[in-house]
């Protein structure tokens, strides 16, 4: 099935607007992929936790957050999700990235694939317009530190005790990208 909507496609996945009529998948797909994403990662497993989860982070929601669903081309299954949160305008044009496979398409590039796409929106002009993305990462997550290294972000520093995750105040490496830094497989343009 294809979606009409597409924002962005590349090989294998595309990259839509999150909605809340994705509730019943999205979370039945959560629920799959407990073991994938535990300790590191909470999304809503259950329609009641998926709907104000959705309504918050859809694209037209509001200029400071923005959801992604990142589905395989020909199926249109949800392969992951990529969220921007905590955007900031003016001179800071930046925002906190998110995302998360999904168990049935882990380890197949595919997430990697629809961040590419994700992180192109977000800089673009015609999409988010940001200059910088940032994800913060437990230092133990070394499948998600190696996602962002690949897609070309560098290491800024530790963040002790930064982020609430699973019961208690973890530290997390601050990753960032900015649209000027070189990404693998992007073509850059100079003026």
């Amino acid at each position: 099935m294809r979606y009409s909507t597409y924002l962005a496609e590349g090989n294998r996945v595309a990259l839509r607007p999150l909605r809340t009529a994705d509730g019943p998948e999205f979370p039945a797909r959560v629920r799959e992929s407990r073991e994938l994403h535990r300790p590191w990662l909470f999304p809503p497993a259950t329609i009641e936790e998926y709907e104000p989860y959705a309504a918050r982070l859809a694209e037209e929601a509001g200029a400071d957050r923005a959801g992604f669903l990142v589905c395989e081309l020909g199926s249109g299954a949800i392969a992951g999700f990529v969220n921007v949160n905590n955007i900031v305008r003016g001179a800071f044009r930046c925002g906190a990235l998110g995302y998360g496979a999904f168990a049935h398409a882990a380890g197949r590039g595919l997430l990697g694939e629809g961040l590419d796409l994700a992180i192109g929106r977000a800089f673009d002009a015609d999409g988010l317009d940001l200059h910088r993305l940032e994800a913060n990462i437990q230092p133990g997550n070394t499948t998600s530190i190696a996602l962002v290294r690949g897609r070309g972000f560098r290491l800024e520093g530790l963040s002790p005790d930064f982020l609430h995750v699973d019961g208690a105040w973890r530290n997390h490496e601050r990753w960032a990208i900015t649209a000027e830094m070189p990404r693998p497989g992007v073509r850059h343009h100079t003026g």
